[in-house]
């Protein structure tokens, strides 16, 4: 395997490359990528796992980075049921739910074509939050609150499809049947939360936020298997998001279906936001966020799946740290810290769009 860049309109034995790309050689097989891409991807992935070796070494105990490290490589510390037990399976859910966030919140904000979709904003969330505040306030299981979570979400996406299906599920109708959807459901939960017994009021309060507490590896595995399931989707979306902002006869000139297309990539978005908001909460603004940031740094036309993918799951690394630390003993839900970055994020497109109008 070799890598080599080419400047310019350089004729190669694949065709043109174009500034930017270099050739990636797999034997007989040549590739060309985008080298910003891959390094903004590689130094997200340095990050995060810093993110996460300090996650696991704060907290009472403190553990020294060392012995973080000599405990995840099986050597064995006096440090290791801290480490093992207590924070790396919260350490990986953040990761992996950020990431699922990351990778929901860029295929819907693709089909809807608008930095401010994401499945909080069309429904999703708050479809799967009046399922758990039911399951909560009504004296069910508690194991019944994640399949409950799930199936509101997911039913909450079929009525915003029913409703945005016209005209081939347009961007905007999509956008306005969810919004439409999400303050229906967010009534309705209030509704239930006011009828329901304070505690359980209460308890469905937490849920709404979002928060990493108590949970770890159930969740994770939860996670890390759907997206295992759909990793052969995952990797279709990734190809199919070269031609989301194209317009539609664009699309049907380079023969592709637009309207199937755009089912496919926001029905997978979906999938993976009820899922993901199912294990941990309502956790909001990291599908919202990651996907526009990702494609800020990458400067692209489109969010990139992976690199939205590896920031959603820094992101929520770090907010769930910043929970747990910031008023120690007491730990705020890592929804909370979302918010507190997603709300100057949304300030900031305001402003943005306002002064390019301007």
């Amino acid at each position: 395997m070799s890598t080599r860049s080419e400047p310019a309109l350089r004729t190669a034995p694949g065709g043109t490359v174009l500034p930017g790309r270099s050739l990636l050689r797999l034997g007989p097989v040549t590739v060309r990528v985008r080298r910003r891409p891959v390094l903004v991807a590689a130094a997200l992935l340095v990050l995060l796992a810093a993110a996460m070796v300090v996650s696991l070494c704060l907290g009472t105990p403190y553990v020294a980075p060392a012995d973080v490290l000599r405990s995840l490589s099986g050597a064995g510390t006096p440090y290791d049921l801290v480490v093992l037990n207590l924070r790396l399976p919260r350490a990986v859910l953040a990761a992996l739910a950020g990431a699922a966030f990351g990778v929901a919140g860029t295929l819907i904000q693709s089909v809807a074509r608008n930095p401010l979709a994401s499945p909080d904003v069309i429904g999703v969330t708050q479809g799967a939050g009046l399922a758990a505040t039911v399951a909560l306030t009504s004296g069910a299981a508690a194991v019944l609150v994640a399949p409950a979570a799930l199936l509101g979400g997911l039913l909450a996406a079929l009525l915003v499809f029913a409703l945005g299906a016209r005209h081939g599920l347009a961007a905007q109708r999509f956008v306005l049947a969810g919004v439409a959807v999400a303050f229906a459901f967010r009534a309705l939960t209030e509704v239930v939360m006011l009828a329901a017994d304070p505690i359980d009021g209460l308890r469905a309060q937490v849920w709404l936020i979002g928060t990493l507490a108590g949970k770890g590896w159930t969740e994770a595995t939860w996670i890390a298997g759907t997206l295992a399931v759909l990793l052969p989707v995952l990797l279709w979306a990734g190809w199919a998001l070269h031609s989301a902002a194209l317009d539609d006869d664009t699309v049907r000139g380079i023969g592709l279906r637009p309207v199937a297309r755009r089912i496919g990539l926001a029905a997978t978005g979906v999938v993976v936001a009820a899922t993901v908001t199912a294990q941990v909460g309502a956790v909001d603004f990291v599908a919202l966020v990651a996907p526009q940031l990702a494609r800020r740094l990458v400067r692209a036309e489109r969010p990139p799946l992976l690199c939205a993918a590896l920031l959603g799951a820094l992101l929520l690394v770090l907010a769930d740290l910043a929970g747990r630390r910031l008023l120690a003993p007491t730990q705020l839900p890592a929804g909370v810290l979302t918010a507190a970055i997603g709300g100057p994020y949304l300030m900031f497109l305001l402003l943005r769009t306002r002064g390019r109008r301007s």
